[in-house]
């Protein structure tokens, strides 16, 4: 069934969407395809929801849909819908040129009879196994009085610093996001591929010391430049750590629903110590779709 599924999910990647033609120039007769997803959240003026149906191995579009409130209805051919093998939940641009489904594809299920049980697990990644460990530091400057105002995704548990995260590895059109969360305000940390190697603005971040850009492992200081209402540096005990899963393009300088990982600091934490992560708030998104 898995094998299945992602033959269909890779013909997105390579089928433009296909388009029905009535010889007699009379209007195709449809059915509807009812979407009932949990999990979802809105994108902004951006971007857009869009599904898919897998027929023939290519994908027809269903339509796309900014407002999260489901059930959600939509007419599709009949012929095209009774044939699908597959549905796909993609995330497009607001205005797309292009008639091919986007590399950021977050829901998939197979059909079964009239229905479809969909979810992210293997379109986006499986974090059932995912785990993390992370320490209070501050290595971009030499200031050692501030050491839990930075918080760096690595393990010092056996003396030298190891990767931190354990987490599968993302299909295109995706990134993780660390975040420091202080006083119901989401900071960034930065966004990354790869939990051993540095996040993408390591040599850029703006809120990191003057004395380097840190380990190689996914982290920020918060030393300067504090947003509106902030002051750095500051404590992050009492604060929330967490990891989601990003689009790629993401338009949103807010967490996005998937977060897989998420840990309170303990108020007693202590600098410079590994401290274990937690099960995030969401790790999945599913759903069902109906077609009648």
């Amino acid at each position: 069934m898995m094998k299945k599924m992602i033959l269909a999910v890779l013909a997105l990647g390579i089928f433009a969407t296909s388009c029905s033609s009535d010889d007699d120039n009379n209007s195709p007769t449809n059915s509807n395809l009812i979407l009932n997803l949990d999990g979802l959240e809105a994108l902004g003026n951006d971007f857009v929801y869009e599904g898919w149906i897998i027929v023939d191995g290519s994908p027809v579009s269903t339509g796309t849909f900014s407002s999260v409130d489901f059930p959600k209805t939509f007419p599709v051919n009949t012929t095209q819908l009774n044939e699908a093998t597959t549905f796909v939940l993609s995330i497009e641009p607001a205005v797309d040129t292009d008639p091919a489904p986007a590399a950021t594809k977050i829901l998939a299920g197979d059909f079964s009879g009239a229905s479809a049980t969909v979810n992210s697990n293997g379109i986006v990644g499986n974090f059932s196994s995912s785990s993390g460990t992370y320490i209070l530091a501050t290595p971009t400057d030499t200031d050692d009085t501030n050491e839990a105002s930075g918080v760096w995704f690595l393990d010092n548990s056996s003396g030298t610093p190891m990767t931190g995260l354990n987490l599968p590895t993302l299909t295109d059109g995706w990134k993780y996001e660390g975040w420091a969360v202080l006083n119901g305000t989401p900071i960034s940390t930065g966004t990354f591929i790869d939990p051993a190697s540095a996040d993408e603005n390591a040599t850029t971040s703006m809120f990191k010391g003057d004395a380097g850009s840190g380990p190689g492992y996914p982290g920020e200081d918060y030393l300067q430049n504090a947003p509106a209402g902030m002051t750095f540096p500051t404590d992050l005990r009492g604060a929330t750590i967490v990891i989601s899963v990003e689009p790629s393009p993401d338009n949103s300088p807010m967490p996005f629903t998937l977060k897989p990982l998420a840990h309170e600091v303990p108020g007693n934490a202590m600098v410079h110590s590994a401290i274990s992560m937690g099960t995030g708030p969401v790790a999945t998104i599913s759903g069902s779709v109906t077609r009648n």
